[in-house]
């Protein structure tokens, strides 16, 4: 097993779900105001509040993303380095060049997650048939 290629694919579906996170409360603000009703399905929404709940709660418990772990492993079985914070901590770290303290980071999620929250308020999760 190539366990680069491997640590390569977890990354890729990593960036894929933070992409899915913010792009998503995006398309669900630009998609009401541009009057999209996809936008509003019940399962889109449903999973996009899932999946940054699991953002923020494990931000508030220090439990670091399985994903993270798991391609920390892979890389290390691959002879590769591994990262010294989280996902978001290192990726913001080399495209930004900011350090900040986990709270930080977990005060973000937090108020990205509210965010969502009222974006569900304003706009419901309709059931389409």
């Amino acid at each position: 097993m190539n366990y680069s290629h491997v640590a390569d694919f977890v990354l890729l579906i990593h960036f894929a779900i933070v992409l899915f996170v913010v792009g998503g409360l995006l398309l669900i603000v630009f998609g009401n105001l541009l009057r999209w009703p996809w936008v509003n399905h019940w399962w889109f929404r449903v999973l996009h509040l899932l999946a940054i709940s699991v953002v923020v709660f494990e931000s508030w418990l220090g439990i670091e993303c399985p994903l993270t772990t798991l391609e920390n492993w892979l890389r290390l079985q691959a002879g590769q380095g591994v990262y010294q914070g989280s996902f978001i901590q290192h990726w913001v770290h080399g495209v930004m060049f900011y350090e900040a303290p986990g709270w930080v980071f977990a005060l973000a999620y937090t108020l990205f997650a509210l965010v969502v929250v009222a974006a569900w308020w304003r706009w419901p999760p309709q059931q389409f048939k």
